[in-house]
């Protein structure tokens, strides 16, 4: 009997009891042996010639199967990461994960690298000139970094075509080069989730369409849903965001947060160039599965805090009165720390190139003018002479509370009793001011 060695369009035929080579011409539908394995059965009286044409037929019937391998072994999915403990870890993260499965390579491209180490990394992050730069990691270490943390993550298999996958290849090489790998980090509108988003727009033959935006939400909404388990965090970026952050915003502003862009991406799709449609994401899969790094909260809220102290500014106030004294030290703290909140508050409104900062109506409670002004009002307070600050800060005080709810900004509700101590204060040294005459 005879053996048959598959390749692509031809087989060898091997006659054992003739000792000699066939070629039948058929075309199989499964490849067989390779050539090494053929070889080494072959006699070793072979003519060097025969050799070297059997060697060729099965080179080039195997080259289309190889080829067809490698084009098929590229994957690149859309990573999301769980929030963390951290202020910046609190909205999750968002990474490009590219897989070579014939060259074994699997890498993450991460555009949320930053370093503290940066000079004056807080005064530049405070006036809105952070820079942050995209990095290249082996997936093991990405996958063990939030896993570590407490951090789930997910992957969203990308419905590329070849073309396109090399295309968004070479887009995150060329991004990686020194020259291009830094960029000016923007919050709402260029971050790790916008950047990766774009890249993969960019790679697209056609175009990529979303879904709609989730109605009514608001950058600030959207804010408060990642920082409802972290309440200092939240009421300090909600000090610094104006009126802008209470816009409704579509779909696209929607994205700055990874798990909106994790759901977008879900329901998207490609409408190619013929106008033909394939799904964005071809299936979705949790790699990191572990349970949430929970740290306990800090007992006291920032509204306990608040009213605390409001409690405190009613009880000098009324020993004020009931003195009819005013306590300098009291003022000296209470006026330097509403002070020293209105120049960083002032600083955003007027200096930092942040995002919805330059909109921020808390600048009427908390501006500078009572720190520059203590020294006048302490200087009153020692000579026992009358000081039409406290007067004027009073009408100042009412009419805020009074338009609270109609200005265009939604404020974080521990303004009022923030604002209610200071106005408390100001009415117990028009009061002393009254008894003393």
């Amino acid at each position: 009997m005879g053996r048959i060695i598959h390749s692509y369009k031809k087989s060898v035929y091997f006659c054992a009891r003739k000792k000699r080579f066939g070629v039948l011409v058929q075309t199989p539908k499964r490849l067989g042996l390779n050539a090494e394995t053929f070889l080494n059965f072959m006699p070793v009286y072979m003519s060097c010639k025969l050799r070297m044409l059997v060697c060729l037929l099965l080179l080039c019937a195997s080259f289309p199967f190889r080829a067809q391998q490698v084009r098929d072994s590229i994957q690149f999915s859309l990573v999301t990461c769980a929030p963390g403990n951290e202020i910046y870890a609190l909205f999750g993260h968002t990474a490009i994960r590219y897989q070579n499965f014939s060259r074994r390579v699997d890498l993450v491209f991460n555009y949320g690298m930053f370093s503290f180490d940066t000079p004056h990394f807080v005064y530049r992050f405070v006036k809105g000139e952070t820079d942050y730069k995209l990095g290249i990691a082996p997936y093991p270490y990405f996958e063990a970094e939030y896993a570590l943390r407490g951090s789930s993550v997910w992957q969203q298999v990308l419905n590329l075509t070849e073309a396109e996958k090399l295309r968004l290849l070479a887009l995150l090489e060329e991004n990686y080069l020194p020259e291009n790998r830094v960029y000016r980090y923007n919050y709402f509108y260029d971050n790790c989730t916008t950047r990766a988003r774009d890249q993969i727009e960019r790679c697209v033959r056609g175009k990529v369409v979303y879904p709609e935006g989730h109605p009514g939400k608001t950058f600030r909404s959207i804010v408060h849903e990642f920082t409802a388990g972290s309440p200092w965090d939240g009421m300090g970026i909600d000090f610094c965001l104006g009126a802008e952050a209470d816009k409704p915003i579509d779909n696209r502003s929607q994205m700055f947060s990874p798990f909106y862009m994790k759901d977008f991406a879900a329901r998207a799709y490609i409408e190619n160039e013929d106008g033909t449609r394939r799904p964005l994401v071809v299936r979705e899969e949790k790699i990191v599965d572990v349970e949430p790094d929970v740290e306990p909260a800090f007992p006291v809220t920032p509204m306990m805090a608040a009213v605390v102290f409001l409690a405190l500014n009613v009880l000098v106030g009324w020993l004020q009165c009931k003195r009819r004294r005013i306590y300098w030290g009291w003022d000296l703290w209470l006026y330097a720390v509403q002070g020293l909140a209105g120049c960083i508050v002032a600083f955003l409104f007027f200096v930092s190139s942040h995002p919805t900062v330059g909109s921020n109506w808390l600048l009427i409670l908390f501006n500078p003018i009572p720190l520059f002004y203590l020294p006048v009002m302490v200087f009153r307070d020692l000579k026992r002479k009358k000081d039409a600050y406290h007067l004027a800060n009073c009408v100042y005080l009412t009419l805020f509370m009074a338009l609270f709810l109609l200005l265009p900004q939604k404020f974080n509700l521990t303004v009022l009793p923030l604002a209610l101590g200071l106005l408390v204060n100001a009415v117990s040294h028009v009061l002393v001011y009254k008894k003393r005459e």
